[in-house]
């Protein structure tokens, strides 16, 4: 019984379909292995690509939105700097207003002025920066301006000043050669010396000759006081205040 339930036992299935069957799994799960790396390789290109271009739109971004390297870098003496500033004069006969404009950027001053030499009169201006000190600070701009309008003409000058401790003289003067009339050429002045007891407050003494009105004094004298806020300096000037017919004149400079 033993030999006869031996001999009517056999396999499932023969070694060599076994075989193919192995074959046949392995080469399909290859198959699989090799769609899924596929898929995550079209997967990761199209992130990757996605994500290069937010990253190029960012930098794009972040270029326009910050100044250029050079301009980060550029020293404050390399910079331009402006100031507007504008003086009412108030006088016993009239009323004007007399602006200017002042840009400089390191040793370069440029500077447009009107109703300054002459009413009704403009000029323009171009000239060299030069400072230096630490006790006695100065400053020295030789200037060469074009003069138009009710007066024509050129204009050599200079600006300059003195500081020491809290005391200050600045000076700026032109001597104005016209050229349509050489009679009407004129030198043209104006001075201040002043003192500083406070940071934002200053007081002193100007004088001016100039032809922009009539007077009766060749050299007009006066005083001064002033205050400044931050980048704005105001000051007030009474000239002549010693005869029946003084004078008034009030300033506003901004400067950046």
């Amino acid at each position: 019984m033993v030999l006869t339930s031996f001999s009517t036992m056999r396999p499932s299935t023969s070694p060599r379909r076994s075989r193919k069957r192995m074959t046949e799994s392995a080469r399909r799960m290859v198959e699989k292995v090799a769609a899924f790396a596929i898929w995550l390789r079209d997967r990761l290109t199209s992130k990757i690509a996605v994500i290069s271009i937010i990253a190029l739109l960012a930098a794009g971004d972040l270029s326009a939105q910050q100044p250029p390297s050079a301009t980060l870098n550029e020293s404050p003496d390399k910079r331009w700097s402006f100031s507007a500033a504008a003086s009412i004069y108030v006088l016993p006969d009239m009323e004007y207003v007399q602006p200017t404009i002042i840009a400089n950027r390191n040793w370069l001053h440029l500077e447009a002025r009107y109703n300054y030499e002459s009413l009704d009169t403009g000029s323009a201006w171009f000239g060299v920066n030069f400072a230096g000190g630490k006790t006695v600070e100065w400053e020295f701009i030789p200037l060469l301006g074009g003069v138009f309008g009710d007066t024509t003409g050129v204009a050599p000058g200079f600006k300059g000043s003195l500081a020491w401790w809290k005391l200050e003289f600045y000076t700026e003067n032109e001597y104005v050669a016209d050229t349509s009339n050489h009679s009407d050429s004129f030198f043209y002045d104006w001075s201040e010396f002043s003192l500083t007891p406070a940071d934002r407050l200053r007081f002193g003494l100007v004088t001016q000759r100039t032809r922009a009105y009539a007077s009766d004094r060749d050299i007009q004298r006066g005083l001064l006081a002033g205050v400044s806020f931050k980048r704005m300096n105001v000051t007030s000037y009474f000239f002549n205040p010693d005869t029946d017919k003084p004078s008034f004149v009030f300033a506003a400079e901004l400067k950046f």
